[in-house]
């Protein structure tokens, strides 16, 4: 079983950044796709940015050219730069890892989800 741990989130004001990681407890597949999800009070959650493991990456519209993810397949971590945070970033932010996607040994896992807070 794998656990993901997240760290990073806490309150920042508009403008300003925040980087989330997120690293998995045991060694993984080397056929995967690890993301950031997020969850708006009241909202549904969301796919904010993708990478696979040959590093291409995705993002919603929303953050593109705001925030940046990396990973580091090393370390099973997963990275996400939050730079010129708007108040509408604010959510829970989950990190996602999706093993062996289209595989009948696809597995998904979730983190336990992590505060960001965007004052204004």
């Amino acid at each position: 079983q794998v656990q993901l741990v997240e760290s990073g989130g806490g309150l920042v004001q508009a403008g300003g950044s925040l980087r989330l990681s997120c690293t998995a407890s045991t060694t993984i597949s080397s056929i995967n796709v690890m993301g950031w999800y997020r969850q708006p009070p009241g909202k549904q959650r969301e796919l904010v940015a993708s990478i696979t493991s040959s590093s291409s990456t995705d993002y919603v519209d929303s953050v593109k050219g705001r925030f940046t993810i990396s990973r580091d397949n090393a370390k099973n971590t997963v990275y996400l730069q939050m730079n010129s945070l708007k108040p509408e970033d604010t959510a829970v932010y989950y990190c996602n890892l999706d093993q062996r996607p289209g595989t009948p040994w696809r597995r998904a896992y979730w983190g336990q989800g992590t505060q960001v807070t965007v004052s204004s």
